[in-house]
């Protein structure tokens, strides 16, 4: 126990951010920021004053990804992120098939121009079957020209070189220091990082409301 302690401490000092454990035993309370994630280039939606954070660790490929994204996301995004009461941090969690990791390189790059979103959407609203060539390199440099203003050059360039492969592979580290195997996982916590609460799969949005309405609440 006390390795695993240590091994996780190590890994959230080297990614910048606090890791506090508290007095129970057993019991380990890994604080994350809004700041911090945005300042290590986190893709966000909503307003960096946002009392409650919600980090959603997903797989491009995923198809409970796409359907959370499709349905729980738009009302999130209308009833809390819109009015401020919440930032939705991208955590990429790429363990769906072996393009998964691309996909993830890819949209991370579009993050460089401030299109990730755009490139998000793009991918979901084309997904097709695990590993069936649809987010194969070409695809993907084909699904970034499709964007409108995105600097085609600057972004093969980033993804040819795997400018973000250890950043995603800290995205994937921090997942599993969080015990996340299955996407979509997500964190809803305070913006300081206090108070995290997990949960997982594609979860109507009344699962959601009703942490982030308990938080608000909570102040």
């Amino acid at each position: 126990m006390a390795s695993l302690i240590l091994f996780v401490y190590v890994m959230y000092v080297s990614y910048g951010y606090i890791d506090t454990y508290g007095q129970k035993p057993n019991e380990q309370i890994k604080t994350l920021p809004l700041h911090g994630l945005i300042k290590n280039g986190s893709p966000f939606l909503g307003n960096v004053s946002a009392p409650i954070t919600i980090i959603d660790f997903s797989d491009f490929q995923c198809y409970l990804c796409n359907r959370f994204v499709k349905n729980a996301e738009p009302l999130i995004n209308q009833t809390y992120i819109q009015t401020g009461k919440v930032a939705l941090v991208f955590g990429h969690l790429p363990n769906r098939g072996l393009d998964s990791m691309d996909a993830a390189l890819a949209a991370q790059c579009t993050n460089d121009q401030g299109k990730f979103w755009q490139f998000h959407n793009l991918l979901y609203s084309n997904q097709k079957p695990i590993d069936s060539g649809w987010v194969s390199k070409e695809n993907l440099k084909n699904f970034a020209s499709q964007i409108s203003g995105l600097d085609i050059k600057q972004f093969n360039t980033c993804f040819d070189n795997e400018k973000y492969k250890s950043f995603v592979q800290k995205d994937i580290d921090l997942a599993l220091c969080f015990g996340f195997r299955e996407t979509p996982s997500f964190i809803v916590e305070n913006s300081n990082g206090s108070n995290p609460e997990m949960l997982s799969g594609a979860l109507p949005f009344e699962s959601f409301k009703a942490v982030i309405d308990k938080k608000i609440s909570a102040g």
